[in-house]
């Protein structure tokens, strides 16, 4: 198996631009893994990939993500099976509700002065916690994500966005595997024109008591909401791209505030409880407890209809000022005990076969962080074949993404929303 395994991944060495990608990043991953002989910038050597990949059969990658949507998990599972059959690889997906929960884990190890053999080889991350680590120096430190054989295939020259997260350059510590956008969606048997700002929902949620809700910070989802109400109702929105503790907080986030204070007593259950999740939130609206809902990920409508969870009179839309957008990453530990395998699962999760499943409706419906037009005519045809649903928008529908706040903002944000109404 790992001898087919490495021919299908040496094709990937074809194009001149894998190849500068390996000329400048080889070196360092494989010092960094502490794996084979590395091959130098002038001379690259397809070998090193394949050194990687015997390094890496036989061994257990403890992928820590968070657990939180049944589809989600689904499509780990069958990238575990995948994995383990081409390349030699088992997947343990250790559940989370909440990446910090990972994150804490490798700060317990460090101070316990555990630099190998950590119980984290992967985790599915972004936003403050992979700032957090990358300033505290919790991650593998060389910039081993892209020369990975198939980062090239996100055509990094032409999409910035693999580059940096939230307004953090990753310097190749973390690998992209997914791009998301905030979009609402509602029952069109319920509402003829759902509101399109959030001064808009405000007023709708005081005419539809009940109808609305959002999921419990620090839910990523139910901050994302709050951040994408502060960005909606600001004016001034530059404060949000620079550290929080540049700008006067207090100030920035008041509309925030009001806006909530006069939003909860309309909510499902009158702001007293709230879903957990995204999952959640969806089941409110398949039971016919509220009437608009929202995500982020452009075909979780679609793929709710597809899977029976959602009635086919659902349709998603976007904020007339455009709403948050970004990309999902993994990233490797310092001291993780499996950083090959761990490449490897990186690695496949930016396969287009990978990409492609996971784009699917019927399975997750995850965008794609791959350049779909820079591939070849194969790989092209397996996103050309899918169909992506009724209720998911087109680009053009979509619109340009929102960049997401420094991550201090989230940390803030969430701190202060916790002061504010947890003790109600």
């Amino acid at each position: 198996m790992l001898l087919r395994a490495a021919e299908v991944d040496r094709k990937l060495y074809s194009t001149e631009g894998n190849r500068a990608v390996l000329r400048n990043f080889f070196a360092a991953i494989v010092l960094a893994a502490g794996l084979a002989t590395p091959a130098t910038a002038a001379d690259p050597n397809p070998q090193s990939w394949e050194s990687v990949l015997a390094e890496a059969e036989g061994q257990t990658v403890y992928w820590n993500a968070w657990a939180g949507e049944p589809r989600i998990n689904a499509y780990i599972d069958w990238v575990g099976r995948e994995v383990e059959a081409r390349f030699g690889v088992q997947l343990n997906h250790v559940k989370l509700t909440d990446t910090a929960e990972a994150v804490s884990r490798v700060v317990a190890e460090k101070a316990a002065g555990t630099n190998e053999g950590g119980a984290v080889d992967l985790i599915w991350i972004n936003g403050e916690n992979f700032a957090s680590m990358k300033r505290n120096g919790l991650l593998m430190g060389s910039p081993w994500a892209v020369g990975l054989p198939s980062f090239a295939l996100t055509d990094p020259e032409r999409n910035s966005a693999v580059l940096s997260d939230f307004t953090v350059p990753t310097d190749g510590l973390e690998s992209p595997w997914g791009k998301a956008q905030i979009i609402f969606y509602y029952d069109t048997a319920d509402i003829s024109e759902p509101p399109r700002s959030m001064t808009a929902l405000l007023d709708w949620a005081k005419a539809n008591p009940g109808r609305f809700t959002y999921p419990l910070p620090p839910d990523f989802l139910g901050s994302t909401f709050l951040k994408q109400a502060l960005i909606d109702l600001l004016v001034d929105k530059a404060p949000l791209s620079r550290p929080v503790g540049e700008a006067d907080f207090a100030a920035v986030s008041k509309p925030l505030w009001d806006f909530i204070d006069a939003l909860h007593p309309n909510l499902w259950r009158q702001g007293q409880a709230f879903p957990n999740n995204s999952a959640d939130l969806r089941r409110l609206m398949a039971d016919g407890e509220t009437s608009v809902a929202f995500a982020f990920n452009p075909s979780e409508a679609s793929s709710a209809i597809a899977n029976k969870e959602l009635p086919d009179t659902v349709r998603s839309y976007v904020l007339a000022g455009g709403t948050i957008g970004n990309v999902h990453f993994v990233t490797i530990p310092f001291n993780a005990a499996h950083k090959a395998g761990a490449m490897v699962v990186a690695n496949f999760l930016l396969s287009p076969e990978a990409q492609a499943m996971k784009q699917d409706p019927k399975v997750w419906g995850d965008f794609t962080v791959l350049a779909v037009d820079r591939l070849d005519a194969a790989e092209k045809a397996r996103f050309e074949a899918l169909d992506l649903g009724i209720a998911t928008l087109t680009p053009a529908e979509l619109g340009a993404s929102l960049p997401e706040p420094h991550p201090s903002w989230m940390e803030a944000i969430e701190k202060e929303w916790a002061k504010r109404y947890t003790a109600q």
